[in-house]
């Protein structure tokens, strides 16, 4: 029998079509993470500005008033039971341990909400960030590692320094290369960041993690609890939540936890939905974006430069210092680590996932698009910076040239992505202006109307 008599036509059974990856999301998802990248551009700029001013006092003449500000200590020992609480720090400390704690309080809402509410909810979409940030992770980790195997002072201690991704400062070299990305690769650059972040806290609590005293973990869940029943019922009375987050910051600070893990766990228990109970990201906008509006800017604009600026200013002793510390196998590590670990890492991970799954990327884009995304990832600054100060301490030379190597590593990267990502600048115009059609005047895009995703 031919085709022709065939009562079941080839034609009608076409194969099936190969599922799409980096695919746009939704129109109203889109138009709330370029909310959130607005914001975190306009914190990048001033997270450089911070850096350089750091970078160039701590260099200068006037260098020893910069340190003597840095390491001023504020605060005293609290009693409390019988015991004492531990309250005087400097404040390049303060700003490491209370202000970051914002910055991951931020980052837990986010994180929360993309599983809840957002594009980590679908499988199908949440698997290539998030495989991409474990593998921008544990490939410049294990390069950090091989790199300082051997070295008799435990330099290894500082492999976690070069995992880390600064969604800020990338996006701040973004707005300096004017480069037009598509949505779906900002949604995707943003993705990993938070992915990134949740495993930074999570290294930071397992592996740095000096002298525990688990009664304080315990008195911790109290106000954490009481945080998260208030919030529950949607009670956002200042006077009530900031006092209480406080006390859990002090008693995870106290438990030798890094006390930044308390932002999170505070984070965690804030609804994201208007209404959980009827489910589905339907139900509307809920306290984890109202809060998050609220405070980003309070993070973006003042507590992540300010924690910039007390970290990043390093004594680099002149040209021979620069050179001693780019000889230092800590300082190869990371700059290794954040170049080509965060390329092979993101990249290769992106790759693997599209393979296994038999996906394709998205028809606007191009692998040489991943490529730049995964050498934009390499810029690690405010993470790296914090995980530097715990793995070596302040006044160490490996912390300075720790600090020195986030610094090049981070430029170099910069300097990389920039060169593949301007070469397509001409297709991301196309692409920008493709994406603002609607033909049918809906007020949605034809090109979000199309995906099915």
């Amino acid at each position: 029998m031919n085709d022709s008599q065939n009562p079941v036509s080839p034609q009608l059974n076409p194969p099936p079509k190969k599922r799409s990856v980096l695919g746009r999301s939704s129109y109203g998802e889109s138009l709330r993470i370029a909310e959130i990248l607005r914001l975190e551009t306009v914190g990048g700029a001033l997270l450089l500005i911070a850096t350089v001013i750091a970078v160039v006092w701590s260099n200068s003449p006037f260098a020893d008033s910069y340190f003597s500000i840095r390491d001023f200590k504020l605060g005293g020992y609290v009693p409390f039971f019988g015991s004492e609480l531990k309250l005087e720090l400097s404040i390049g400390a303060w700003a490491s341990d209370l202000l970051l704690a914002l910055f991951f309080f931020l980052a837990g809402l986010e994180l929360k909400r993309e599983f809840v509410a957002g594009d980590l909810r679908k499988p199908s979409r949440a698997i290539v960030p998030v495989a991409a940030a474990f593998g921008g992770v544990m490939v410049p980790a294990l390069i950090f590692f091989l790199t300082n195997l051997g070295t008799s002072d435990n330099t290894v201690r500082g492999w976690a320094i070069p995992t880390a991704t600064d969604i800020a400062f990338a996006l701040a070299v973004l707005a300096v290369i004017g480069s037009h990305l598509p949505s779906a690769l900002r949604t995707f650059l943003l993705t990993l960041a938070i992915v990134d972040d949740l495993i930074a806290i999570t290294i930071i609590a397992l592996f740095y993690t000096t002298d525990l005293k688990p009664q304080y973990l315990l008195l911790a869940v109290l106000p954490i609890f009481l945080f998260g029943l208030l919030v529950q019922k949607r009670i956002v009375k200042w006077y009530l939540l900031v006092p209480l987050a406080l006390i859990a910051w002090v008693f995870i600070h106290e438990s030798g936890v890094h006390a930044t893990v308390a932002g999170v766990l505070l984070a965690f228990t804030v609804p994201v939905l208007r209404s959980e109970a009827n489910g589905g990201p339907e139900a509307g906008p809920g306290l984890a974006e109202m809060l998050e509006h609220r405070l980003r800017p309070l993070s973006a604009g003042f507590a992540v430069p300010v924690f910039a600026f007390f970290s990043a200013g390093v004594a680099l002793g002149g040209w021979e210092g620069f050179q001693s510390a780019l000889g230092d196998r800590v300082t190869i590590g990371i700059v290794l680590g954040l170049v080509l670990g965060k390329l092979i890492g993101v990249f290769g991970a992106t790759w693997l996932v599209t393979k296994t799954t038999r996906a394709n990327l998205d028809e606007d884009l191009a692998w040489v698009d991943v490529l730049g995304l995964s050498l934009l990832a390499g810029i690690g600054f405010t993470v790296s910076l914090l995980v530097s100060d715990l793995s070596y301490g302040s006044g160490s030379p490996h912390d300075d040239h720790a600090k020195v190597a986030i610094l090049v590593g981070s430029l170099l990267a910069a300097l990389l992505a920039t060169i593949v990502l301007r070469t397509r600048n001409r297709h991301y115009r196309l692409v920008e202006e493709s994406e603002k059609v609607d033909a049918n005047q809906d007020g949605i895009p034809d090109k979000f109307e199309q995906n099915d995703d």
